[in-house]
């Protein structure tokens, strides 16, 4: 069952996803854009898939503390923190299937 503070990390971090692709956005249906109006595309990507692997990297550092006991590690951090991980990847994976969808699309269109 998703919590608020799982809720909004995930918000949070999509927030911050349509924040840097707004400028994708922008210099696609902006006529002449330069090459200082926006991140790109792979920016974007490179950005998301680094915020994932940092999720998954905290959510492995917690499970791994809360199984050695080395430090007082609580439970409900290692379940929000698998859960935000789990969240990130179903969203990084529903993008990705989007963007083969969108690829198929094109390598469909007559010439």
């Amino acid at each position: 069952m998703a919590t608020p503070g799982l809720a909004a990390g995930a918000y949070a971090q999509m927030a911050r996803i349509a924040d840097a692709s707004a400028g994708v956005g922008k210099a696609i249906g902006g006529g002449a854009a330069g090459a200082g109006d926006g991140p790109s595309f792979g920016t974007v990507l490179r950005e998301a898939l680094g915020a994932v692997r940092e999720t998954a990297a905290k959510s492995d550092a917690q499970s791994r503390a809360l199984a050695t006991g080395a430090n007082k590690a609580n439970i409900v951090d290692v379940v929000t923190a698998v859960a935000e991980t789990e969240t990130a990847i179903n969203t990084l994976v529903s993008v990705r299937d989007k963007v083969v969808a969108a690829y198929e699309q094109i390598m469909q269109m007559p010439i």
